[in-house]
């Protein structure tokens, strides 16, 4: 479909290079869609192919062999660098590298064309596709093998054609609704320091001219169904770059990283934000991480182990459970039981309870300093906790990494330092987010000071997870 864009040579001489980089986007939009493409190819080759070839044995390295390879591309390089990607660039992965988002848009424009379902529209979406991707994947040992990938991802893309094909015409309602990291990358986009920002008064002037005989204006197909005319921070835009030019009033312009955190965060922080950041982020992702290093799993499933073999209760240590269901590789001596499944899952919720609990009490304190209890600003101030969570992920993912690198023999001594500097970045500049934030409710420098130590507490329950995992666990 064609993209609204102001006539050749109107303003663009007067636009800065990165308005011309939106608009070259907009012009370039067929290279756009063949890089899509080829994202595709090389997503399906990795996916398809290692789970149709025999588990690498002791002798296989990731130069030689396509199993350990596909997993360091997926896991150690793939997954931690697009998290990256929607802090520096906004959703740009979205609207021109990901493969689902170019399937699921395929696939609407032969679909069916139905009207979105008012059950898909539940804000609670992102937060529930995002916590059960995540548990279930620890299940089936997705950062493992290839089947489990295979089942995870592909399955992702395949709801992401089902939904493309039955809903929408030409838009990406599973990107919009149901994707499991939609929740997570619109939270991280928030603090990109760029966006597509829409001059209200330039689109009422051209309004006004189409009205009164000015040149006709051509709609835009904004895939991830963002209302162009409304459209506030980089949340829900996938930086695609159709609508640059639009009417002359929608250009990429710079701002500041905090811009959407402190200025229009009061507005448009949810609970089911909060709940993403505090019970997702930060409370089931970490316990995703944590089992596989943490000595009290070991101890708690020991115990619960011995106490049914204790009762002749000997059903949950059989291992008969399905590879689809629970990790079941017996010639790599890895096999769960119905043990192991129950805890792992037990576990991780618990974690996210104990972890999205304990912050949302500090995070109560900090908005309780400024009057009575409200949750809105309560919501305000979780934003804050935005950038140290992004990292938290980041820095989960790339243990991954380092596994497969020290696998390799490949020296790492360099990644406690670097664990180091990531946490003592991220954690100044939630920081100095939520120092931004105590200013839109007060000026009173004490309530702001007392505010900021609050939060400053919640920044050291986060910080504790990682120093268990990294440090802690570790000697």
């Amino acid at each position: 479909m064609s993209c609204g864009a102001p006539e050749p040579g109107t303003l663009s001489m007067r636009r800065g290079w990165l308005a011309q980089a939106g608009q070259w986007m907009q012009r370039h939009g067929a290279a756009i869609r063949a890089v899509q493409w080829v994202v595709v190819a090389v997503y399906a080759f990795l996916i398809l192919v290692p789970a149709a070839t025999p588990l690498p044995d002791d002798t296989a390295h990731l130069w030689n062999n396509l199993t350990l390879a596909a997993q360091f591309v997926f896991w150690g390089i793939w997954w931690p660098f697009v998290l990256l990607s929607m802090v520096m660039l906004g959703r740009v992965w979205c609207g021109v590298l990901c493969p689902e988002g170019t399937l699921t848009e395929f696939a609407s424009r032969f679909g069916r064309g139905g009207a979105i379902p008012r059950w898909m529209r539940w804000g609670g979406w992102p937060f529930v596709a995002f916590g059960l991707t995540t548990i279930y994947g620890q299940m089936v040992s997705v950062y493992q093998y290839p089947k489990a990938v295979l089942l995870v991802l592909g399955g992702s893309t395949l709801g992401a054609m089902v939904i493309g094909f039955l809903y929408g015409r030409e838009k990406r309602v599973w990107c919009r609704y149901l994707c499991p990291v939609n929740g997570v990358f619109s939270l991280l986009a928030r603090l990109a320091p760029f966006r597509y920002k829409v001059d209200e008064e330039a689109w009422r002037r051209s309004y006004t001219a189409g009205e009164h005989g000015g040149h006709r204006v051509i709609p835009v197909n904004c895939a991830p169904l963002v209302p162009l005319r409304n459209m506030k921070g980089a949340a829900a835009c996938h930086m695609c770059g159709r609508c640059a030019g639009h009417r002359d009033a929608i250009d990429l312009t710079w701002r500041s990283p905090a811009e959407e955190v402190v200025d229009l965060g009061e507005r448009q922080a949810s609970g089911w934000d909060t709940a993403l950041i505090l019970y997702g982020l930060l409370g089931i992702a970490i316990g995703a991480f944590h089992w596989t290093a943490s000595p009290w799993f070991i101890d708690l499933k020991q115990f619960v182990a011995g106490w049914l073999i204790d009762r002749d209760i000997t059903w949950p240590l059989e291992t008969n459970a399905p590879w689809f269901l629970l990790t079941h590789y017996p010639e790599q001596n890895d096999v769960f039981s119905w043990l192991d499944g129950t805890m792992i899952v037990g576990y991780i919720v618990t974690t996210g309870l104990v972890y999205g609990t304990a912050l949302f009490a500090l995070l109560a304190g900090a908005s309780a300093v400024f009057g009575r209890f409200d949750l809105r600003r309560l919501h305000h101030f979780a934003q804050a906790l935005i950038p140290l969570a992004g990292a938290g992920v980041f820095l989960g993912l790339s243990a991954t990494t380092l596994s497969l690198l020290r696998a390799e023999h490949m020296p790492i001594d360099w990644a406690s330092d670097v664990r180091l500097a990531i946490l003592g970045i991220f954690n100044m500049w939630s920081g100095w987010l939520a120092w931004r934030v105590t200013g839109r409710y007060s000026q009173s420098l004490g309530q702001r000071v007392l505010a900021t130590t609050a939060f400053a507490a919640a920044l050291a329950v986060v910080d504790s997870a990682w120093w268990l995992m990294f440090w802690g666990w570790a000697h």
